[in-house]
Order: C-alpha cells, then structure tokens, then sequence
C-alpha cells in the first residue's frame, strides 16, 4: 500500500522548487495534492505535469482571506485536510547596516506570519474534522545560526523551528503532529539568485559562491528537491505517529545536532 493513500496534502509555493517535489512525490504515494501558489499559472502547469492527483490553488500566504479561501477549497475537493507543508519561502541577505525595513518586513510576512497564520488555519481545519493530521514546516541550516549577510533570512527560520516547537506540543492533543525539514544549500533557480547576491556583496564571480558552498558539503555536493521528498514523505506517514516538535536536518551533513 501507498504511505500516503487516500490522504489529501496542501502544499505552499508548490509550483516550483523544493514544493513541486514533494507534490510529485505525495501523490506517488497516493495522496492528492493542492499545488498552492500565489502565481496560480504556473500551479496549474505544476499540477497538469503531476496527474490526476494534483490540482491547483492559488494562495498568498500574506493574505488571511486567501489563507482561508485556499483551506475552504481543500475541503470542499477532498472532504479535509489531513498534511500541510509550509514550503513558501523568499530570500534576501544584505550586510547589517544595509538591511532595509521593506525586506524585513517582507521576510517576516511571508517566512514567520505565512507559516503560522497557514499552521493556524490547517489546524483549525483539522481540529474540526476530528481526524487529526500532519503538519510539516520549511525551516533551514540557516536557522540553526548566524550569518554575516543574511541576518534576516536566518532569524525568518530560526522563528519556524521555534513555532515547531510551541505548535507541536500545543496541537498533538489533537492529534496533529507538527515537524520541520531544515535543508542545507538546495541546488535549482533558486539559487542562481542566492549567488547573485553573494556575488553583490562579496566581489564574486557569477557562479563562484554557489561552487564553493557545494564543494564544502561533507556529502560532496549541494542537495536537490529529490534529496528532502522522502522526509517529507516520512514525516506526514504513519511512520511518524511518534514524532512531534522536531526539526530534522536534511543536508549532507553540514549541520549536526
């Protein structure tokens, strides 16, 4: 049997990236999948790859009513939601006396009040239902630390792994289990705009920050959307009953804990 037959999945920013492949992989393992986006064309486009198990739902995380339109929408196509992912994320670094308020603000909004504000509704959601769920949050190597240019985006994940935390001990009376995947350095469109940045601030080469930071995983090489869909397959299993309030490292060994 499919780990994940019969359950229904949203997933956030799932149109490209890290949130495509875990659709992809969701619905090989029997689940149907909202691919939900704020540019609902390309989710669409993402659910028409995916099959029949996989439909679109545009979402922005920054915006109550979508939040909650998006949520009615699962319902109403699948009878409830039993696995969120908090996958919709955005990236900036600049150095400390450089940050502005319009990034800051924009990290939070998305990266912290997304994830919870999402949590929140899933939660209402599935308390309603009665049947419990899985809930599984994006956080990232970067909320295990500090970094010279990316203080924001670091105190953005560091906050997710911490609501983990909280929503996990508050939510498993229900029987929602929460959990986060703190992925390393993931290879893809992504982070050509990460490498760019780096190249702004530290006199780079194009290409030069992403070839460096690949070469000094203890793995040999940056991770791939593929290297992180079986925790996530994992995590919103039966597999995981047990599991609550952590956050697994997902990274080829960059961070131990």
């Amino acid at each position: 049997m499919k780990r994940l037959e019969g359950k229904s999945a949203l997933i956030t920013g799932a149109a490209r990236g890290i949130g495509k492949a875990f659709a992809a992989r969701y619905a090989e393992e029997g689940a149907t999948v909202a691919i939900a986006d704020i540019n609902l064309e390309g989710a669409e486009s993402a659910a028409r790859e995916i099959g029949p198990n996989a439909y679109a739902v545009r979402l922005d995380v920054t915006d109550q009513a979508s939040i909650d339109r998006a949520i009615a929408v699962v319902e109403e196509r699948t009878g409830g939601l039993d696995i969120l992912v908090n996958n919709a994320a955005l990236f900036d670094l600049a150095p400390i006396v450089e940050i502005t308020r319009d990034s800051y603000q924009r990290l939070f909004d998305i990266n912290v009040a997304g994830t919870l504000f999402m949590m929140q509704a899933a939660a209402r959601s599935m308390i309603k239902r009665g049947k419990g769920g899985r809930i599984i949050n994006m956080a990232s190597q970067a909320g295990r630390r500090g970094e010279p240019l990316v203080g924001v985006y670091c105190a953005t994940k560091a906050a997710v792994i911490s609501l983990t935390q909280s929503a996990g001990l508050a939510l498993i009376k229900h029987g929602i289990n929460v959990n986060a995947i703190a992925p390393g350095v993931v290879d893809g469109e992504h982070w050509d705009g990460v490498d760019a940045l780096f190249a702004k601030y530290e006199g780079l080469e194009p290409g030069e920050k992403k070839a460096a930071v690949g070469a000094a995983v203890p793995f040999g090489r940056m991770g791939t959307a593929d290297d992180l869909a079986g925790m996530a397959v994992f995590l919103a299993s039966s597999e995981a009953d047990y599991i609550l309030a952590q956050t697994y490292n997902v990274d080829g060994g960059n961070w131990m804990s």
